[in-house]
């Protein structure tokens, strides 16, 4: 029955493909433009261009040596105008290590004869990061076949991770309708992913993703991520355990937005359900469900909420993943959560940000990380509690163009797990980034 599913999930993807190019022949010829040639196209376009810079410090129990990451990232691209309803997009990466005192984890694996280090995943890489055709010919509708950044609703499940140098690119199709009002749909057929530590995955992901505007900051979104990829974790493996099949469907609801009180004052708020379980042939124990509620206010330019997300486990076999998404925005900025515990997790946080000026913003989050399901502790008995962690971010724009960035985290370890490989040591993080977007 799922494997019925998913071949008529392509059936549609292809449908969508065929109609779109036999319609271009004709919208094309009408729509020509004798004076406008090819040329202007590549002339009137956009740069894709921009260089990061960036040191990062980790200082990690249980590892002797601190780790000391300067990396600077080179994007150099270029996406033309529209040329008979047609545009190309070109980008290409370099990742240059600059000081290298750190396991960069390069293609997944430990990186040979740094093992004191802690891992900082900015890998030194140089390839094509985006190179993609999209095509306008239909009203309303954008269509882009090729390697594409995608970055869905908060990017919970489908996300670029633009946080670290290499970031996450998908190959495959994708197309964005706004034709109904207020309403945007976006499908993806996607058959690659690049990792962020350089390694390419192969396997099927569809997307299918609907949102309605209640108002211009206010929204509904439906969603499904239907998952063939065996093992898409940066750790090689599926989290079931070595031969699982970890393809799994993921379908949800999410509401989020601020609703005006005044001139000065508005309401923030956030409630999202999620379910994920197998698919094709994935393990049948991958049965778990996500949760998220949150309200805040905010006044002029400042914010606060509160917040609790929920990954839930299945009896400590299995826990709700998120594998696609740009997991480093949640559950604190350490990344001790990248892969959710078998356990699953419970994490409440309260977040405060605004600009005391108009060129500053800050940010900052409070954690408090449980497990859903208790796990044995180190010395006997039982425990749910990973951990606390603060995290804080100043961030100034000196120009349109350049951004200079702090960033701190703090993650502090509760129960300690007794198993050594899921363990949550203290790790404390700093990293200094300046960036140039042309």
């Amino acid at each position: 029955m799922q494997t019925n599913m998913r071949f008529k999930m392509r059936q549609v993807s292809l449908s969508l493909l065929l109609g779109l190019g036999v319609t271009s022949l004709s919208a094309t010829a009408e729509e020509a433009l004798p004076d406008y040639t090819l040329l202007d196209a590549i002339k009137g376009g956009k740069p894709m261009t921009n260089f990061r810079l960036r040191y990062e410090h980790v200082d990690q129990d249980g590892k002797p040596e601190n780790a000391r990451a300067l990396t600077l990232r080179s994007l150099v691209g270029w996406q033309t105008a529209p040329f008979h309803n047609f545009s190309v997009g070109v980008q290409i990466i370099n990742v240059a290590e600059l000081e290298n005192r750190y396991d960069d984890r390069r293609l997944g694996d430990p990186e040979k004869g740094m093992g004191d280090y802690p891992i900082v995943v900015d890998p030194h890489d140089t390839d094509i990061n985006q190179l993609y055709v999209d095509w306008t010919g239909i009203k309303n509708t954008r269509f882009r076949l090729g390697r594409q950044q995608i970055n869905l609703d908060n990017v919970r499940f489908i996300g670029d991770i633009g946080f670290r140098q290499v970031m996450q690119v998908f190959d495959g199709y994708s197309m964005l309708n706004k034709s109904l009002p207020n309403t945007e749909i976006y499908l993806a057929h996607l058959e690659r992913v690049k990792q962020i530590s350089t390694r390419l995955q192969e396997g099927e992901l569809e997307i299918v993703n609907a949102k309605y505007r209640l108002s211009p900051s206010e929204s509904v979104t439906g969603y499904g991520y239907f998952s063939n990829f065996e093992t898409p974790t940066m750790a090689k493996t599926s989290v079931l355990g070595p031969g699982t099949d970890q393809s799994n469907k993921t379908l949800g609801l999410r509401l989020d937005g601020s609703r005006k009180i005044n001139d000065d004052w508005r309401w923030l708020y956030t409630a999202e359900y999620a379910k994920q379980t197998d698919y094709s042939d994935g393990d049948d124990r991958i049965d778990a469900h996500y949760g998220r509620a949150g309200i805040g206010a905010g006044y002029k330019a400042w914010f606060a909420r509160i917040d609790h997300e929920s990954l839930s486990s299945n009896d400590s076999e299995y826990a709700f993943q998120t594998p696609f998404g740009t997991n480093h925005l949640f559950q604190g900025w350490a990344d001790h959560f990248l892969i959710t515990p078998a356990q699953g997790i419970k994490d409440t946080f309260i977040t405060v940000g605004g600009k005391p000026l108009p060129a500053l913003t800050l940010h900052a989050e409070y954690h408090i990380i449980n497990a859903d399901e208790d796990f044995a502790k180190f010395g006997g008995g039982f425990g749910d509690k990973f951990g606390k962690e603060f995290d804080l971010a100043a961030t100034w724009n000196v120009n349109s163009k350049f951004l200079v960035k702090a960033e701190y985290a703090n993650f502090k370890e509760d129960d300690r797990v007794a198993n050594p490989l899921g363990r949550k040591t203290d790790i404390e993080k700093v990293w200094l980034t300046a960036m140039y977007t042309f």
